[in-house]
């Protein structure tokens, strides 16, 4: 049927392998294709990981730090977890647009996908920032990584909500195995010097965490596939989501009166201010590698990336800071990687079978 066959291609766009086996076209164009696509992974790879290292290390900065008081802040603590997402989005939007017209001559005449397409992943990816910082002031480090660790399934389950995708059994199975991995590793192999106490609010800012992020990674994949890859690129996705994610943000934050707080609190601390500027850069262009490597290999790809990216934290606070980790730690290092093995192996498996069925193709 037409359902099934969208199904298959939704399916076979979102879990393409990490190393993508490219068609035929003899065997020197067939290695180049490989090596070229290999190398694009291996960009998406770091750019993801420079970034979301330093980001994640700056945010728990920004909301662990005890700052010096304020009239309107005596704790020291810095006031706004959504000043934080208004000024990652506030550079998103500046560079989106340069790298836009640059590119394609205009800002906005040359988009085939209306901004308003892009408002539902701009409020899931809002929230879900927010949640994020807003988490750090309740729960400790052990238990955010869980939540962290978990998001894989939740991808493939708004995958197969939001556009019907289908996948396999032995696939739950492996993203349950991987999450099941960095939640063993990260747990046994890194403790933090500034827990707090695990609250119910916490858990629940954890939980919309994890579901508004699942969600905007399949809706960027949508839109992709709704416009075609040809007519969206990486910097059109960033200025759409962005500045529709700008216009919620400035709206929270006028509505909630934090404007002139946060402008007091950063005056007493510029250190805060420095924080905040680099924590903007790194999201900028973390963003940048996010809606490349969603476009190029799709969203379950991109995740176990970010899933991983907690156990590369580990080792290497591990190296720098001479953390001891664990066997136990070890197992679930070995365990994730063991999955990510087989996962490449069975798919280029898979073509090489298909190739072999189909000499037409060759």
């Amino acid at each position: 049927t037409a359902q099934a066959d969208n199904d298959d291609k939704n399916d076979e766009s979102d879990m393409k392998p990490l190393l993508v086996e490219p068609a035929d076209k003899g065997n020197e164009d067939t290695k180049s294709d490989f090596f070229k696509q290999a190398f694009k992974f291996m960009l998406c790879f770091v750019g993801l990981q420079a970034s979301y290292l330093t980001w994640g290390y700056m945010q728990e900065l920004i909301m662990t730090t005890k700052f010096k008081e304020t009239p309107r802040v005596p704790t020291g603590m810095f006031p706004s977890a959504a000043f934080c997402v208004f000024s990652n989005r506030f550079l998103a939007v500046v560079v989106a647009m340069i790298a836009v017209k640059i590119k394609h001559g205009a800002v906005f005449a040359n988009n085939t996908a209306p901004l308003l397409s892009f408002t539902p992943c701009a409020l899931s990816n809002t929230m879900s920032s927010w949640s994020q910082y807003a988490s750090l002031k309740y729960v400790s480090f052990p238990v955010q990584t869980v939540f962290k660790s978990s998001k894989i399934i939740p991808v493939m389950m708004m995958g197969k909500f939001l556009k019907g995708t289908v996948y396999p059994s032995s696939q739950y199975l492996e993203a349950l195995l991987i999450t099941v991995g960095v939640a063993i590793f990260s747990l046994l192999s890194k403790s933090s010097d500034k827990n707090t106490e695990t609250e119910l609010l916490g858990l629940v800012f954890l939980v919309m965490y994890i579901s508004f992020d699942s969600f905007t990674s399949q809706w960027q994949s949508k839109i992709y596939d709704q416009y075609g890859k040809e007519n969206v690129d990486p910097y059109q996705m960033m200025l759409g989501v962005n500045v529709s994610a700008i216009c919620i943000t400035t709206a929270g934050l006028i509505i909630t009166g934090d404007f002139p707080i946060v402008f007091e609190f950063l005056s007493a601390n510029p250190q805060a201010l420095r924080y905040n500027i680099i924590t903007a850069i790194t999201s900028a262009s973390g963003q940048l590698c996010i809606f490349y490597t969603i476009k190029e290999f799709g969203p379950i790809v991109f995740t176990i990336i970010m899933t991983t990216r907690q156990m590369i934290s580990i080792c290497i606070s591990a190296i720098l800071f001479g953390h001891v980790i664990s066997i136990k730690a070890g197992v679930g290092a070995c365990l994730v990687f063991g999955v990510l093995f087989y996962q490449i192996r069975n798919k280029y498996n898979a073509r090489m079978n298909k190739r072999q069925s189909n000499p037409a193709q060759r």
